[in-house]
Order: C-alpha cells, then structure tokens, then sequence
C-alpha cells in the first residue's frame, strides 16, 4: 500500500466534504451528497439532471425527466441543507440567501470538524505505517536506524499533507467569512 496515495487521497476527499458547506454564494457542490428517491433506489442528483448556477445567488437544476420534478424538490426540501426549491414546471432553482454572521461562524465550525475528522484518518494512516515498518523490522526486513529513517519519513509526509489539509481549511473559511 502507497502511504502518500492513501494520504493524498484523504485530503481530497476533505476537500470534496469542504464543497458541501455554503458559503455566500451559490456553488452547484451544495448539492453533491444529495440523492434522490427515484423508481425505488437512492440515486445521485448529478445523475438525474443539470445543475448549473446561472447567478451568484442562485442553483438551478433542470432535470433529464420531468417525472422526476416532484422528487428533486422534496429531496432539496428534506436535507439538512436547509434551501427552498422553486419550481417553474420546467427547471428547479433555489435561490441562496445571503448568510448571517452567526451562520458563518457555524458553518466555520463544521469546516474544523471535517478537518480534524480529515487529520485524525491522517493519523491513522500515519499510525498504520509506522507499524508497518516496525513488524519489518522485528521480521529482520529493516535494520534499527533504517526503521528510525522510515518511520521519520512517515512522520513528515503526514505533517506535510497535516499543513496542507490546514491550508485548505484556511482557505474554505476565509471564502465564508468573505461577505
């Protein structure tokens, strides 16, 4: 197992769950965890229709099959996004308030949650290949000082993608304290 892939890949998806918080300005990621109850199995809203932002303010979603309207629209009521759907028969749009200082503040806070929840997997991925490196040391694999090098090694990638990780936390909170 690649221990920088894992990593890597632990960020990105960090990153991916940052998309899903608002900030104030309408971005169709809001709606990429979103799925939709359609002809009896939970289906992606990517895969049943467009979703584009025409204006800052603004998701519009124009859905492949007209049947499925009625349940885009209950599924964006249902989530915990907290958005009203607007349909017009044709397309879907849901207009993003602009957000309060105190919902700024909270949605600071889920952001440093997905970033501990981000570097505690980091951690355990550190955790998994320092005792890696240490069964190949007691099997005779490694000497001592190549196992010190190794488990130094790991050390520093996972405080190089730590700060990397911090950075894009960084990032998503000043784009929601940005009014």
């Amino acid at each position: 197992m690649d221990l920088e892939a894992s990593m890597r890949k632990s960020v990105e998806a960090t990153q991916r769950t940052f998309n899903t918080i608002r900030t104030g300005r309408a971005n169709p990621s809001l709606l990429d965890k979103l799925t939709v109850e359609y002809y009896g199995s939970e289906t992606p809203l990517k895969s049943l229709a467009t979703i584009s932002t025409p204006d800052a303010q603004t998701i519009q979603i124009q859905p492949f099959d007209k049947g499925s309207m009625a349940l885009i629209e209950k599924a964006i009521a249902m989530s915990d996004l907290g958005l009203t759907p607007n349909n017009d028969g044709r397309v879907i749009r849901i207009n993003i308030p602009p957000l309060t200082e105190d919902r700024r503040k909270e949605l600071c806070k889920l952001a440093a949650k997905y970033a501990e929840e981000g570097k505690v997997g980091l951690r355990n991925l550190r955790r998994e290949g320092i005792e890696r490196i240490k069964k190949q040391e007691k099997d005779g694999e490694f000497s001592e000082d190549q196992s010190h090098d190794e488990q130094e090694k790991v050390q520093k990638l996972t405080d190089r993608y730590i700060a990397e990780l911090e950075k894009h936390l960084a990032e998503k909170e000043a784009d929601i304290l940005k009014v």
